[in-house]
């Protein structure tokens, strides 16, 4: 759900000396021999979705485990190059499906239509993608995995077709963006007004000169989360981390890590005005879920704030059950905070 611009210079310059030659590939799941798993998958490759050519990811020791597709924040946060270890670990479990969906990372061509990043656009590409995967790797129903922004488009997608689904799992839930900058700005504002060292009294200076939500204009926002960023509210690891994680993935070019940096800078800039994006209410518009459905969040996580998502919890209609479980060290990303805990909460799931 990150609407600033998210890398910067120095970490911009350090992908973009990595070499433009080869091709970029994921390599097969072998043993301690180097032998390929004879039951395993390891594919890479462009699936037109939508009406344009999108990427997908798809890695298990084993193509009948369960489908796991992950939907990335942002928009244009792709995960695909920064997954890192424990999504290694996940594909022992499932098969695990990383989408860079239009718009981010390697679904992001120079001549990207910008105006196709609508909200309905996105739900019919999940659509498109999830009946995809149906076929090709011969699974009626999958489990979904949305993460931000992947948490929002999760719940359209859920509430117009669960019958696609075995369980869904909301990671840093996306509930209410109005409600989650009401939470985070007094939530911030309270810790600066009390720590009181001559930095903080700046962070609070700014915080009250920008003004207390709601943020209708865009910009306004995207300074706000600058705010929320610094304060420690979002992601757990820092920026220069995740280019370093980045640079290691093999599925990635020079030319895709270009892309990945226009579609993370972009965010929703595209989408703000659309109502039906930034308005939304899940308390609202998804009363009931026709599956089993699991919240996983950080108790420190200030840009989906865990207050926002109880209270969404509270009023959440699931007749086959829901769980919150929240990570007490975490902040927007519990996968990179506590990677261990987060590869068996999934595992337990699957195992229910």
């Amino acid at each position: 759900m990150m609407k600033r611009t998210i890398v910067g210079s120095a970490v911009a310059g350090a992908l973009l000396i990595l070499s433009a030659t080869g091709c970029a590939t994921t390599p097969a799941i072998t043993d301690e021999r180097g032998r390929a798993l004879p039951r395993s998958i390891a594919e890479l490759e462009a699936v037109e979705i939508g009406g344009m050519e999108q990427w997908v990811l798809i890695r298990g020791t084993d193509r009948s485990n369960p489908v796991l597709l992950w939907l990335h924040g942002g928009p244009g946060a792709a995960h695909m190059p920064i997954a890192g270890g424990w999504a290694a670990e996940l594909e022992e479990h499932f098969v695990v499906v990383h989408w860079d969906q239009r718009g981010a990372g390697k679904s992001n061509p120079p001549d990207f239509d910008e105006s196709t990043m609508r909200l309905e656009r996105y739900v019919r590409d999940v659509h498109e993608m999830t009946a995809w995967l149906q076929q090709h790797l011969g699974q009626e129903r999958i489990y979904l995995i949305g993460h931000s922004w992947g948490s929002e488009l999760a719940l359209h997608v859920l509430q117009e077709r669960p019958e696609n689904y075995v369980a869904y799992v909301g990671v840093a839930q996306v509930v209410n963006r109005e409600l989650a900058s009401e939470i985070a700005y007094r939530r911030i504002g309270d810790a600066l007004e009390e720590e009181g060292n001559a930095r903080d009294r700046r962070r609070l200076r700014r915080l009250q000169e920008l003004g207390p939500p709601p943020y209708r204009d865009h910009s306004r926002y995207v300074e706000f989360m600058g705010i929320v960023n610094d304060h420690g509210g979002s992601y757990d690891v820092g920026f220069a981390s995740l280019a370093v994680r980045a640079t290691r993935a093999p599925e990635y070019r020079f030319r895709d890590y270009r892309a990945w940096l226009r579609g993370a800078n972009r965010g929703s800039g595209p989408m703000w005005a659309e109502p039906a994006y930034r308005d939304f209410d899940a308390r609202r518009e998804v009363p009931r879920l026709e599956v089993p459905v699991f919240f996983i969040m950080g108790e420190r996580d200030l840009n989906t704030p865990l207050e926002a998502v109880r209270s969404y919890y509270e009023v959440l209609d699931a007749p086959r059950g829901k769980e919150l479980i929240v990570f007490e060290e975490a902040a927007h990303t519990p996968f990179f905070q506590d990677e261990e805990r987060f590869v068996n909460v999934l595992v337990e799931i699957r195992d229910r």
